[in-house]
Protein backbone atom coordinates (compact mmCIF):
# COMPACT_ATOMS: atom_id res chain seq x y z
CA UNK A 1 0.00 0.00 0.00
CA UNK A 2 2.63 2.39 1.01
CA UNK A 3 4.70 1.75 -2.49
CA UNK A 4 1.16 2.50 -4.29
CA UNK A 5 1.03 5.79 -2.70
CA UNK A 6 4.50 7.11 -3.07
CA UNK A 7 3.56 5.89 -6.87
CA UNK A 8 0.53 8.48 -6.65
CA UNK A 9 2.98 11.31 -5.39
CA UNK A 10 4.34 11.09 -9.19
CA UNK A 11 1.35 11.52 -10.69
CA UNK A 12 -1.06 14.38 -12.55
CA UNK A 13 -1.63 17.17 -10.45
CA UNK A 14 -5.64 16.97 -10.15
CA UNK A 15 -7.23 13.65 -8.79
CA UNK A 16 -8.02 10.99 -11.25
CA UNK A 17 -10.96 8.19 -10.68
CA UNK A 18 -7.85 5.59 -9.74
CA UNK A 19 -6.26 8.37 -7.30
CA UNK A 20 -9.23 8.95 -5.46
CA UNK A 21 -9.81 4.92 -5.19
CA UNK A 22 -6.90 4.53 -4.16
CA UNK A 23 -7.34 7.55 -0.92
CA UNK A 24 -10.56 5.85 -0.24
CA UNK A 25 -8.61 2.92 0.16
CA UNK A 26 -5.83 4.34 2.63
CA UNK A 27 -8.26 5.52 4.90
CA UNK A 28 -9.79 2.07 5.38
CA UNK A 29 -6.17 1.15 6.72
CA UNK A 30 -5.66 0.27 10.10
CA UNK A 31 -2.22 1.82 9.93
CA UNK A 32 -1.51 4.99 11.10
CA UNK A 33 0.66 6.14 8.36
CA UNK A 34 -1.32 4.90 5.67
CA UNK A 35 -4.88 6.83 6.92
CA UNK A 36 -2.93 9.83 7.71
CA UNK A 37 -1.40 9.63 4.06
CA UNK A 38 -5.60 9.80 2.74
CA UNK A 39 -6.45 12.14 5.33
CA UNK A 40 -3.70 14.85 4.24
CA UNK A 41 -5.23 14.27 0.71
CA UNK A 42 -8.76 14.09 1.38
CA UNK A 43 -8.78 16.89 3.30
CA UNK A 44 -7.59 20.75 2.67
CA UNK A 45 -4.56 21.40 4.36
CA UNK A 46 -3.64 25.01 5.40
CA UNK A 47 -0.95 26.47 6.77
CA UNK A 48 -0.96 29.62 8.71
CA UNK A 49 2.52 31.41 7.93
CA UNK A 50 5.09 29.66 5.23
CA UNK A 51 8.14 32.29 4.36
CA UNK A 52 8.66 31.27 0.76
CA UNK A 53 8.42 34.34 -0.59
CA UNK A 54 11.00 36.67 1.53
CA UNK A 55 13.54 33.15 0.78
CA UNK A 56 13.04 33.70 -2.83
CA UNK A 57 13.56 37.68 -2.78
CA UNK A 58 16.46 37.45 -0.84
CA UNK A 59 17.67 34.55 -3.03
CA UNK A 60 17.25 36.76 -5.86
CA UNK A 61 18.94 39.87 -4.32
CA UNK A 62 21.85 37.55 -3.03
CA UNK A 63 22.17 35.24 -6.62
CA UNK A 64 20.70 37.16 -9.22
CA UNK A 65 18.31 34.14 -9.61
CA UNK A 66 15.76 32.26 -7.73
CA UNK A 67 14.34 28.56 -7.18
CA UNK A 68 11.50 27.05 -9.67
CA UNK A 69 8.79 26.13 -6.80
CA UNK A 70 7.16 24.89 -9.64
CA UNK A 71 9.71 21.96 -9.34
CA UNK A 72 11.06 20.29 -6.44
CA UNK A 73 14.06 22.54 -5.20
CA UNK A 74 17.43 21.33 -3.97
CA UNK A 75 16.86 24.47 -0.98
CA UNK A 76 14.04 25.65 1.18
CA UNK A 77 11.31 23.32 2.64
CA UNK A 78 8.38 24.52 -0.26
CA UNK A 79 7.77 23.74 -3.37
CA UNK A 80 5.07 22.34 -5.34
CA UNK A 81 6.14 18.93 -5.54
CA UNK A 82 6.59 18.35 -2.06
CA UNK A 83 3.22 19.97 -1.00
CA UNK A 84 1.60 17.57 -3.42
CA UNK A 85 2.98 14.79 -1.45
CA UNK A 86 2.43 16.20 2.15
CA UNK A 87 -1.02 17.31 1.11
CA UNK A 88 -0.65 20.96 1.93
CA UNK A 89 -3.17 22.75 0.21
CA UNK A 90 -3.42 25.89 1.13
CA UNK A 91 0.14 27.97 2.06
CA UNK A 92 -0.51 31.46 3.58
CA UNK A 93 2.03 33.47 2.10
CA UNK A 94 4.41 35.33 4.45
CA UNK A 95 4.38 38.78 3.17
CA UNK A 96 7.17 39.88 5.78
CA UNK A 97 8.77 42.62 6.11
CA UNK A 98 11.95 43.03 8.31
CA UNK A 99 11.76 45.21 11.26
CA UNK A 100 14.63 47.51 9.33
CA UNK A 101 12.39 48.68 7.05
CA UNK A 102 10.81 50.60 9.67
CA UNK A 103 14.04 52.47 10.63
CA UNK A 104 15.27 52.94 6.80
CA UNK A 105 11.69 53.43 5.57
CA UNK A 106 9.93 52.21 2.38
CA UNK A 107 8.49 49.14 4.18
CA UNK A 108 4.95 49.42 2.25
CA UNK A 109 7.21 49.53 -1.06
CA UNK A 110 9.27 46.00 0.20
CA UNK A 111 5.65 44.88 0.96
CA UNK A 112 4.80 45.02 -2.51
CA UNK A 113 7.36 43.75 -3.94
CA UNK A 114 6.71 40.52 -2.12
CA UNK A 115 3.17 40.42 -2.98
CA UNK A 116 4.04 41.03 -7.03
CA UNK A 117 6.44 38.13 -6.15
CA UNK A 118 3.27 35.81 -5.22
CA UNK A 119 0.98 36.58 -8.28
CA UNK A 120 3.80 35.77 -10.20
CA UNK A 121 3.83 32.69 -8.84
CA UNK A 122 0.36 32.28 -10.45
CA UNK A 123 1.15 34.07 -13.28
CA UNK A 124 4.41 31.64 -14.12
CA UNK A 125 2.85 28.44 -13.01
CA UNK A 126 -1.15 28.56 -14.09
CA UNK A 127 -0.86 24.87 -13.45
CA UNK A 128 0.12 24.47 -10.01
CA UNK A 129 -0.49 28.06 -7.89
CA UNK A 130 -3.78 30.12 -7.85
CA UNK A 131 -3.81 33.42 -5.64
CA UNK A 132 -6.67 32.92 -2.96
CA UNK A 133 -8.27 35.49 -1.72
CA UNK A 134 -11.35 33.69 0.57
CA UNK A 135 -12.39 30.19 1.57
CA UNK A 136 -14.21 30.16 -1.39
CA UNK A 137 -11.31 30.26 -3.68
CA UNK A 138 -9.04 28.04 -1.66
CA UNK A 139 -11.79 25.05 -2.35
CA UNK A 140 -11.94 26.18 -6.01
CA UNK A 141 -8.04 25.69 -6.14
CA UNK A 142 -8.63 22.26 -4.53
CA UNK A 143 -11.51 21.20 -6.79
CA UNK A 144 -8.77 22.09 -9.26
CA UNK A 145 -5.53 20.17 -8.41
CA UNK A 146 -3.80 23.49 -7.54
CA UNK A 147 -2.72 24.81 -4.54
CA UNK A 148 -3.99 28.03 -3.37
CA UNK A 149 -1.77 31.29 -2.16
CA UNK A 150 -3.76 33.31 0.15
CA UNK A 151 -1.52 36.00 1.72
CA UNK A 152 -0.31 37.51 4.91
CA UNK A 153 1.30 40.38 6.03
CA UNK A 154 4.26 39.68 8.95
CA UNK A 155 4.30 43.31 10.39
CA UNK A 156 2.13 45.56 10.15
CA UNK A 157 5.40 48.58 9.04
CA UNK A 158 3.94 49.31 5.43
CA UNK A 159 0.54 50.55 6.51
CA UNK A 160 2.84 53.59 7.61
CA UNK A 161 1.32 56.43 8.94
CA UNK A 162 -1.99 55.65 6.80
CA UNK A 163 -5.17 54.20 7.91
CA UNK A 164 -5.99 54.26 3.94
CA UNK A 165 -3.44 51.89 3.61
CA UNK A 166 -4.95 48.74 5.62
CA UNK A 167 -7.74 48.98 2.66
CA UNK A 168 -4.91 49.33 0.39
CA UNK A 169 -3.49 45.61 1.14
CA UNK A 170 -7.15 44.59 1.15
CA UNK A 171 -6.96 45.32 -2.33
CA UNK A 172 -3.96 43.62 -3.04
CA UNK A 173 -5.14 40.73 -1.83
CA UNK A 174 -3.77 40.25 2.28
CA UNK A 175 -5.82 38.56 4.45
CA UNK A 176 -4.81 38.89 7.60
CA UNK A 177 -1.52 40.76 9.49
CA UNK A 178 0.31 40.43 11.64
CA UNK A 179 0.78 43.92 13.76
CA UNK A 180 5.01 43.81 14.29
CA UNK A 181 7.67 41.83 14.17
CA UNK A 182 10.69 42.23 15.70
CA UNK A 183 10.35 45.68 17.34
CA UNK A 184 8.00 47.82 18.50
CA UNK A 185 6.54 50.03 15.45
CA UNK A 186 3.77 52.42 15.03
CA UNK A 187 0.87 50.15 16.04
CA UNK A 188 1.98 48.17 18.80
CA UNK A 189 4.81 46.63 20.93
CA UNK A 190 6.36 43.40 19.96
CA UNK A 191 7.20 40.21 22.46
CA UNK A 192 10.82 40.57 21.26
CA UNK A 193 12.00 44.14 22.12
CA UNK A 194 11.82 45.22 26.10
CA UNK A 195 11.53 48.95 24.92
CA UNK A 196 7.69 48.81 25.73
CA UNK A 197 7.02 52.18 23.32
CA UNK A 198 3.24 52.14 23.97
CA UNK A 199 2.58 49.46 26.76
CA UNK A 200 0.43 47.18 24.20
CA UNK A 201 -1.01 48.89 21.46
CA UNK A 202 -0.58 52.79 20.28
CA UNK A 203 -3.89 54.98 19.62
CA UNK A 204 -3.00 54.62 15.60
CA UNK A 205 -3.02 50.52 16.57
CA UNK A 206 -6.33 50.69 17.71
CA UNK A 207 -7.78 52.10 14.77
CA UNK A 208 -5.77 49.73 12.26
CA UNK A 209 -7.55 46.69 14.41
CA UNK A 210 -11.00 48.18 14.20
CA UNK A 211 -10.38 49.39 10.23
CA UNK A 212 -8.73 45.56 9.71
CA UNK A 213 -12.28 44.18 10.55
CA UNK A 214 -13.93 46.60 8.72
CA UNK A 215 -12.27 45.85 5.64
CA UNK A 216 -11.79 41.95 6.08
CA UNK A 217 -8.81 41.38 7.11
CA UNK A 218 -7.88 39.05 10.03
CA UNK A 219 -5.98 40.13 13.40
CA UNK A 220 -2.65 38.38 13.60
CA UNK A 221 -1.06 38.20 17.32
CA UNK A 222 1.71 36.30 16.94
CA UNK A 223 4.94 38.61 17.43
CA UNK A 224 3.03 40.99 19.71
CA UNK A 225 3.50 41.47 23.28
CA UNK A 226 1.72 40.31 26.23
CA UNK A 227 -0.02 43.94 26.92
CA UNK A 228 -0.74 43.87 23.53
CA UNK A 229 -2.77 40.93 22.90
CA UNK A 230 -5.22 41.71 25.99
CA UNK A 231 -5.91 44.86 24.51
CA UNK A 232 -6.26 43.76 21.02
CA UNK A 233 -9.19 41.04 22.91
CA UNK A 234 -10.63 43.78 24.90
CA UNK A 235 -11.35 46.28 21.45
CA UNK A 236 -11.78 43.25 18.87
CA UNK A 237 -15.49 42.20 17.44
CA UNK A 238 -14.41 39.37 15.56
CA UNK A 239 -12.20 36.41 16.10
CA UNK A 240 -8.69 36.62 15.77
CA UNK A 241 -5.53 34.61 15.10
CA UNK A 242 -2.27 33.39 16.16
CA UNK A 243 -0.57 32.57 12.51
CA UNK A 244 2.48 30.79 13.79
CA UNK A 245 2.81 30.72 17.72
CA UNK A 246 3.44 27.68 20.06
CA UNK A 247 2.53 27.42 23.49
CA UNK A 248 4.95 28.99 26.86
CA UNK A 249 3.82 25.95 29.02
CA UNK A 250 6.54 24.36 27.22
CA UNK A 251 9.05 27.05 27.15
CA UNK A 252 8.67 29.24 30.27
CA UNK A 253 9.68 33.10 29.69
CA UNK A 254 9.24 32.93 26.15
CA UNK A 255 7.22 35.73 25.90
CA UNK A 256 6.96 35.34 21.56
CA UNK A 257 4.65 31.91 22.80
CA UNK A 258 1.06 32.37 23.72
CA UNK A 259 0.65 31.34 28.07
CA UNK A 260 -2.33 29.23 28.84
CA UNK A 261 -4.34 32.17 30.18
CA UNK A 262 -3.76 33.75 26.45
CA UNK A 263 -4.54 30.39 25.01
CA UNK A 264 -7.91 30.38 27.12
CA UNK A 265 -9.11 34.33 26.19
CA UNK A 266 -8.47 33.17 22.60
CA UNK A 267 -10.62 30.31 22.57
CA UNK A 268 -13.43 32.48 24.40
CA UNK A 269 -12.62 35.20 21.80
CA UNK A 270 -13.64 32.50 18.89
CA UNK A 271 -10.02 32.48 17.37
CA UNK A 272 -7.15 30.23 16.91
CA UNK A 273 -4.02 29.52 17.51
CA UNK A 274 -1.62 27.82 14.60
CA UNK A 275 1.30 25.66 16.09
CA UNK A 276 4.71 26.82 15.20
CA UNK A 277 6.95 24.03 13.96
CA UNK A 278 10.32 25.39 15.01
CA UNK A 279 12.22 23.96 17.20
CA UNK A 280 13.20 26.86 19.67
CA UNK A 281 9.26 27.68 19.88
CA UNK A 282 8.52 24.18 21.19
CA UNK A 283 11.32 22.55 23.02
CA UNK A 284 13.02 23.57 26.07
CA UNK A 285 16.48 21.82 25.26
CA UNK A 286 16.43 23.28 22.02
CA UNK A 287 16.53 26.64 23.16
CA UNK A 288 19.35 26.07 25.45
CA UNK A 289 21.26 25.23 22.67
CA UNK A 290 19.72 28.40 20.72
CA UNK A 291 20.67 30.71 23.71
CA UNK A 292 24.48 29.08 24.19
CA UNK A 293 24.90 29.44 20.60
CA UNK A 294 23.95 33.07 20.42
CA UNK A 295 25.98 33.78 23.01
CA UNK A 296 29.23 31.93 22.16
CA UNK A 297 28.83 33.49 18.36
CA UNK A 298 28.30 36.88 19.90
CA UNK A 299 31.25 36.48 22.54
CA UNK A 300 33.38 35.69 19.59
CA UNK A 301 32.38 38.18 17.33
CA UNK A 302 32.66 40.77 19.92
CA UNK A 303 36.46 39.26 20.88
CA UNK A 304 37.71 39.11 17.28
CA UNK A 305 36.26 42.23 15.74
CA UNK A 306 34.51 39.75 13.27
CA UNK A 307 31.30 40.05 10.95
CA UNK A 308 28.72 37.12 11.46
CA UNK A 309 29.98 36.60 7.45
CA UNK A 310 33.58 36.52 7.96
CA UNK A 311 34.89 32.73 7.59
CA UNK A 312 36.49 32.72 10.67
CA UNK A 313 33.10 32.95 12.07
CA UNK A 314 31.36 30.76 10.04
CA UNK A 315 33.87 28.33 10.83
CA UNK A 316 33.38 28.65 14.84
CA UNK A 317 29.56 28.49 14.35
CA UNK A 318 29.96 24.96 12.36
CA UNK A 319 32.87 23.72 15.11
CA UNK A 320 30.19 24.99 17.68
CA UNK A 321 27.20 23.09 16.23
CA UNK A 322 30.08 19.72 16.10
CA UNK A 323 31.15 19.88 19.39
CA UNK A 324 27.46 20.76 20.86
CA UNK A 325 24.43 18.32 19.46
CA UNK A 326 21.26 19.94 18.81
CA UNK A 327 18.31 18.08 20.36
CA UNK A 328 15.47 19.31 17.73
CA UNK A 329 11.92 19.04 18.91
CA UNK A 330 9.89 15.89 17.28
CA UNK A 331 6.29 15.22 15.53
CA UNK A 332 5.42 13.97 19.15
CA UNK A 333 6.23 17.60 20.91
CA UNK A 334 4.43 19.13 18.20
CA UNK A 335 1.12 17.07 18.78
CA UNK A 336 2.19 17.41 22.56
CA UNK A 337 1.36 21.38 22.10
CA UNK A 338 -1.64 20.62 20.10
CA UNK A 339 -2.98 18.41 22.88
CA UNK A 340 -2.30 21.56 25.71
CA UNK A 341 -4.71 23.70 23.41
CA UNK A 342 -7.17 21.24 23.30
CA UNK A 343 -7.24 20.93 26.69
CA UNK A 344 -7.47 24.66 27.67
CA UNK A 345 -9.84 25.74 24.77
CA UNK A 346 -11.30 23.03 23.14
CA UNK A 347 -10.53 21.47 19.80
CA UNK A 348 -12.21 24.40 17.74
CA UNK A 349 -9.28 26.72 18.53
CA UNK A 350 -5.87 24.79 16.91
CA UNK A 351 -4.31 24.25 13.72
CA UNK A 352 -0.93 24.72 11.68
CA UNK A 353 1.58 27.33 11.11
CA UNK A 354 4.95 25.86 10.28
CA UNK A 355 6.75 28.83 9.67
CA UNK A 356 8.38 26.62 6.81
CA UNK A 357 11.36 28.59 5.51
CA UNK A 358 11.07 30.70 8.62
CA UNK A 359 12.81 28.81 11.03
CA UNK A 360 16.18 27.66 9.16
CA UNK A 361 17.20 23.91 9.91
CA UNK A 362 15.72 24.06 13.17
CA UNK A 363 12.47 22.27 12.26
CA UNK A 364 11.51 19.07 14.10
CA UNK A 365 12.25 15.82 13.47
CA UNK A 366 9.71 14.22 11.39
CA UNK A 367 8.50 17.34 9.73
CA UNK A 368 11.59 18.75 8.37
CA UNK A 369 9.50 19.86 5.21
CA UNK A 370 6.43 20.44 3.59
CA UNK A 371 6.07 17.02 2.33
CA UNK A 372 5.72 15.54 5.99
CA UNK A 373 2.20 16.80 7.16
CA UNK A 374 1.48 13.04 7.38
CA UNK A 375 3.39 12.28 9.93
CA UNK A 376 2.04 14.75 12.59
CA UNK A 377 -1.78 13.39 11.61
CA UNK A 378 -0.22 10.03 11.67
CA UNK A 379 0.76 11.11 15.63
CA UNK A 380 -2.64 12.65 16.29
CA UNK A 381 -4.16 9.38 15.39
CA UNK A 382 -2.65 7.37 17.51
CA UNK A 383 -3.40 9.91 20.29
CA UNK A 384 -7.26 9.26 19.65
CA UNK A 385 -7.95 12.37 17.55
CA UNK A 386 -11.05 11.54 15.32
CA UNK A 387 -11.51 12.27 11.58
CA UNK A 388 -13.50 15.10 12.48
CA UNK A 389 -10.75 16.83 14.97
CA UNK A 390 -8.01 16.69 12.55
CA UNK A 391 -10.30 18.07 9.61
CA UNK A 392 -10.54 21.00 11.91
CA UNK A 393 -7.10 21.07 12.66
CA UNK A 394 -6.23 20.73 8.92
CA UNK A 395 -8.31 23.94 7.78
CA UNK A 396 -12.21 24.07 9.51
CA UNK A 397 -11.25 25.81 12.33
CA UNK A 398 -9.12 28.37 10.44
CA UNK A 399 -11.47 29.08 8.10
CA UNK A 400 -14.29 29.21 10.46
CA UNK A 401 -12.21 32.76 11.22
CA UNK A 402 -11.44 33.64 8.42
CA UNK A 403 -15.77 33.60 7.11
CA UNK A 404 -16.18 35.36 10.56
CA UNK A 405 -14.09 38.29 9.60
CA UNK A 406 -15.82 38.51 6.18
CA UNK A 407 -19.17 38.27 7.38
CA UNK A 408 -18.25 40.55 9.70
CA UNK A 409 -17.06 43.32 7.27
CA UNK A 410 -19.71 42.51 4.63
CA UNK A 411 -22.43 43.63 7.41
CA UNK A 412 -20.70 46.63 8.14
Amino acid sequence: MKKIIFTLLLLSFSLTFAQKAIIKKSLKSSDPEVRAWGLAHKYIITDGHVDIPYRLAAQMKRENKADDISQRTEGGDFDFVRARAGGLDAPFMSIFVPSIYQTLGGAKKYADGLIDLVYGFEEKYPDQFMVATSPKDVKKAFKAGKIALPMGMENGAPIEDSIENVAYFHKRGIRYITLTHGKDNQICDSSYDTTRTWNGLSPFGREVVKEMSRVGIMVDISHVSDSTFYQVMDITEVPVIASHSSCRFYTPGFERNMNDDMIKRLGQNGGVIQINFGSSFLHEPYRDFDNRYRKAIRNYMFDNDAAWEDSATVAFRENFRKENPREFATVQVVADHIDHVVKLAGIDHVGLGSDYDGVGDSLPVGLKDVSQYPNLIAELIRRGYSDEDIEKICYKNVFRVWEAVEAHAAGL
